[in-house]
This record gives C-alpha cells, structure tokens and sequence, in this order.
C-alpha cells in the first residue's frame, strides 16, 4: 500500500476505527496542505519570507488558531503535554508551588505539574466531571500558585467560579484545553479566560495533527517565555532562525511543518466538526432523555460544550456496571490514564523526602501522600457514569460504544433502541 494511502486510511479510521472526529473528516484539504509542504521538502518550521520553497505552515497555523480564539498569540509546540509544561514555564511556577488540577483528567495535567518540579495537589469533580470549585477553595493553602482547570470531554468548566476564586486568592489560572479545542464558556473561547491556556492535536482531540499542541495568551510577557520554553530559550521570531538574545533556558518542542499543514486544514474545519456533533448529539439525547434509570452529566455551556461525547449518570454503581457489560464497554472509572486511582505512577508516592528534613520541607512544601481512593465523591462519579461516543471514540476514554462523526440518523436510531432495550432488561 502507498504511503500516503495508509496515511488516509489510518487517519479516516479505516485502519484504526478509534479516533477524534478530525481523523474521520481527514480529505483533501489536508492532502493539499501537505502536498505544499513536500513538493518543496521545506520541513522546518523556521525560513525565509524570500524563499519560495517555505510555505509557513506553522505560522499560518498559529495566527488562524489565535484568531480563531480570539487571543492576540499562539505558540504551536509538538504535544499537548508540551503546551502544558510552556504554560507552567511562563508563569513560573516551580519547586515548591502547588497547582490544583482535578483527579478526572488524562495524566500529563498532573505530570506536567511533576515535570516542573511543583505540587500537583488533586482535587474532586462534580456532576459535570470537571472540577468542583468548592473543593478548589478548600485545597487553597500559602503556597498554591495556580489553579488548571480541565475542560473534561469537551465540557467547559464552571469558569465564572474559577476565575473568582483565583482573583480573591491571587492565584494563575491555566486551562487545560487539550479535550476541547473550539469550545467555549459564556461566549468566550476556552483558553482565553484564564492566564493561558493548553491544547492538543492528538489522534484523539477535536481537530488532530495526529499529534502536536499549542499555547494561547493574551499577555505578551507569558507568550515570549512560553515560546522560549518551547525552543531553547529564543524569543519568537516567525520566519528566521534566532541567533543569540536568547531569554530563558528552553527545550525543543518546536512543531514541524508537516504537522502544521494538517493543524492548519484541521483548524479550519473546527467550527463544522463542532456542529455536526452537537446536531448528532442532540438527536440521541432526545431518543433517549426518557428512558427510566438513565441521566446525564451536567453540561456547563450547553451551546459551548464540544459534544465530542454523551456521558450517562446511572443511579448506582452496580446498575452502571452492568450496562457497561452489556455494551461492551466499563464505566469511566476503568478509564486507564484518566483517572487518579489508575495512576500507577504517582500512587503511594510522596512530594517530599521520607527524611524529616526541615530544610526541604521549606524549599518543596508540605508533604502531600497520594493514594487510591483519596478523592471519594470522584470515585462515586466515575463508578456511575457510562461515555457512549458522539464524535470521540476511545476505548481508553471508555467510549468505545456510540457513534462517530460520519453516523447516520439511523446509526443514531439503532444505538439509542440499544440503549433502551439493555436499560429494560437490567
């Protein structure tokens, strides 16, 4: 099979059914973008404005996503947990800073933090499986500095509450964007509500490069170091390679110009993949909404949520578990990375020494224990709740049951009488 063959296939989930809606919409506009890119072989994301073989991909792509946004920079880098890590780096924060970030979220929220040598301090949800903002005000000690939120599936947070905690307590807000890019709180995109905000392009997310991220800011300042983070420390500079004047120390995260063409015909197919799930969404919700035993999470934006998925509530563990067996599928709280109590990485681990040193106490905080079911309510949620799949299919989202951006109206049908009939039998 020729290779851009399989790359079609793969990316339109041919060969690998699982994906973001944006895989399945993978067509020409993203050939086109990338036949620019290889008829010249110009892959690097730096040139010059005279040199006909540099298409500017990358640059293009991160002025239409900043407009897009409606932020004045974007930084594009190579992974949303990249753009997580920029974020944390701009700000400054570092050993001994603690940032509250829910215990629902994919790990690199939480590796991030660890990455940076500051204090992941984890936190419950609510209903709608994003933070809880009254246990975000009870996690507030001297040493917080920030504050990340995470749009969970596409479900925005309760930003208003945030944003008024953080400014009573002085405290950075970093969203997590990486589930959902196009989406939006109260008319305002999310990623520009707070400080600064994180997206990905993997496989999976809204729109895809198949992997790659990027960091939006209105503040200059937090722009400049998060571009420096992301490319040993130069400041921006769009088109030629920087030589000296460089600002801080920095890594390589740099996006190449291959990914920013797909980033870039992806971005401009954002709002359409955003309505054609709110549409297929709605028409199952509808189907379904009277079906006794089953409800839903609760949608922060109903209008600005990304609808990438239908989240059932049920009213107890068992029952959740059964229609999870019956559909091929476990409840979130099987999710894999997605959940605290199934990170093995950091469970049973502690922020500080064993040693009863009171000079590292002081220099990286308190001693903070993490362990299986440290957050009970989250557990309660997750062991109730059941993701069928609108747009995102991911089994490791536990959404490997539903529909995808392509299904028909009676693809839609067919799955809501599936719901019905397991929901009369158990």
């Amino acid at each position: 099979m020729e290779l851009n063959r399989f790359i079609y296939l793969y990316l339109t989930g041919v060969i690998n059914m699982a994906g973001g809606p944006g895989s399945y919409l993978f067509g020409e506009e993203e050939r086109k973008e990338l036949s620019d890119v290889m008829e010249t072989g110009y892959l690097f994301r730096y040139g010059s404005e005279d040199d006909p073989n540099f298409k500017r991909k990358v640059v293009t792509f991160e002025k239409e996503f900043a407009q897009y946004s409606g932020v004045k920079y974007c930084v594009a880098v190579s992974s949303g947990t990249g753009a997580l890590m920029c974020c944390l780096a701009a700000l400054g924060i570092g050993p001994g800073d603690e940032v509250i970030v829910p215990g629902y979220t994919f790990i690199a929220s939480i590796s991030s933090i660890i990455l940076s040598k500051a204090i992941p301090v984890l936190a419950e949800i609510n209903e709608s499986l994003t933070i809880d903002p009254d246990d975000v005000r009870k996690r507030i000690t001297k040493r917080t500095r920030a504050i990340m939120p995470v749009h969970m599936l596409g479900n925005p947070c309760d930003m208003d509450r945030i944003m008024e905690i953080a400014k009573e307590h002085s405290l950075y807000v970093i969203e997590d964007c990486c589930q959902a890019a196009g989406a939006s709180y109260k008319g305002r995109k999310v990623g520009t509500i707070g400080d600064i905000g994180a997206f990905s392009l993997n496989i999976f997310k809204t729109i895809t490069a198949g992997d790659g991220g990027m960091v939006i800011t209105n503040d200059y300042d937090l722009y400049e170091r998060a571009f420096g983070f992301h490319d040993q420390g130069h400041k921006p500079n769009r088109t030629g390679v920087e030589v000296g004047n460089r600002s801080i120390v920095g890594m390589n995260m740099r996006m190449n110009e291959l990914t920013g063409a797909v980033a870039l015909a992806q971005v401009r197919k954002t709002d359409k993949i955003l309505s054609l799930m709110h549409g297929k969404k709605g028409k199952l919700k509808k189907l379904i909404s009277d079906v006794p035993g089953v409800g839903f999470r609760v949608i922060n934006d109903e209008k600005g949520e990304c609808a990438t998925l239908l989240t059932l509530l049920f009213k107890d563990k068992e029952t959740a578990d059964k229609f999870g067996a019956k559909i091929g599928s476990k409840t979130i709280s099987h999710s894999g990375w997605h959940v605290y109590n199934n990170m093995e990485q950091i469970l049973e681990k502690k922020t500080a020494t064993e040693y009863n040193c009171p000079y590292v106490c002081e220099a990286y905080g308190r001693n903070i224990e993490y362990h299986a079911h440290m957050l009970p309510r989250t557990d309660s949620i997750l062991e109730r709740a059941i993701n069928v799949s609108i747009g995102v299919v991911d089994k490791g989202l536990g959404a490997a049951f539903g529909l995808d951006v392509n299904s028909t109206d009676d693809e839609i049908y067919n799955t809501a009488e599936k719901i019905k009939s397991i929901m009369k039998e158990i």
